[in-house]
């Protein structure tokens, strides 16, 4: 049984590998490599102005490169930093894969825990004692970290913050 789950999860993460490779590396050289053939072949070289622009399809290439290229990095540099379809990506992530979701639920709650920790070693240096519902908070912070810790699963997503 362990043999067959061993299996089936080489299969699907080569698969994911694979995709991978296919989509951002294959794909990307060769949908690039054609879109310039294509371009040159079947539109410049039909029109003689555009052919005393490009005479050859290596200055076609060397044009489209060094236009191109800076174009297509402020396009993805506008993609992550100024527009928001690169949030709704991460947000939709976020909703959708258990283990991110969880990363942040855990986040959430160690830093609610550094915080109050924080506090505590900021009055154990001024010799100051801790008050009765300081005291109580601390318990009730423990007992719902334990309770998250215990609880809370990949699959379970429960939204109660600490």
């Amino acid at each position: 049984m362990m043999e067959i789950m061993l299996t089936r999860k080489l299969f699907f993460r080569s698969w994911f590998y694979f995709r991978q490779g296919w989509s951002l590396y294959f794909a990307f050289l060769f949908a690039a490599i054609n879109t310039l053939t294509t371009t040159y072949f079947l539109a410049i070289e039909k029109y003689p102005t555009l052919k005393a622009v490009f005479p050859t399809f290596f200055q076609y290439v060397l044009f489209a490169f060094l236009i191109g290229v800076p174009i297509l990095i402020v396009i993805g540099f506008v993609h992550f930093k100024k527009s928001g379809a690169f949030k709704s990506e991460v947000d939709i992530t976020i909703e959708s894969n258990p283990h991110q979701r969880r990363i942040l639920l855990n986040t959430e709650a160690l830093l609610v825990l550094c915080i109050k920790t924080n506090d505590i070693l900021i009055k154990t240096l001024k010799n100051e004692k801790l008050s009765e519902q300081e005291s109580e908070e601390l318990i009730r912070i423990q007992d719902e970290l334990k309770e998250h810790l215990n609880d809370r699963t990949i699959q379970n997503h429960k939204k109660k913050h600490i």
